[in-house]
């Protein structure tokens, strides 16, 4: 592994808000989410990369065979690519994204991540 890829500090990490892949925010403007930039595009927008992910998460998951892992599958990880995944992730899209979601037929659902509210 690049020594330049691995923070030095966990409070440089953030989580997708949709996914909960975890990565660093400069990893997210250099390359956007590995699962979600077709319909986030982050990759190249700061401003993006603050509305759609959060530096308020719990717990992380290395998954490197996440179809075969049943930690992936409970976490519902299990058809995403290889990572570092939050357990929990505290935080929503704004709606104009959740609206530009619906629009692209893509099923956001916060509460499925977001452990701030009872469920």
């Amino acid at each position: 592994m690049n020594p330049e890829t691995v923070p030095t500090d966990l409070r440089q990490l953030r989580a997708c808000l949709v996914c909960s892949l975890v990565k660093t925010f400069d990893q997210f403007v250099k390359d956007g989410c590995d699962n979600c930039e077709d319909f986030l595009a982050m990759r190249n927008d700061s401003e993006r990369v603050s509305e759609a992910t959060s530096s308020n998460f719990n717990g992380m998951i290395g998954a490197m065979d996440n179809e075969q892992s049943w930690v992936c599958k409970w976490q519902k990880i299990n058809h995403k690519c290889a990572g570092v995944y939050a357990i929990s992730v505290t935080g929503s899209l704004p709606s104009d994204l959740i609206r530009d979601l619906r629009a692209l037929k893509i099923n956001y659902q916060p509460s499925q991540r977001d452990r701030s509210k009872p469920q």
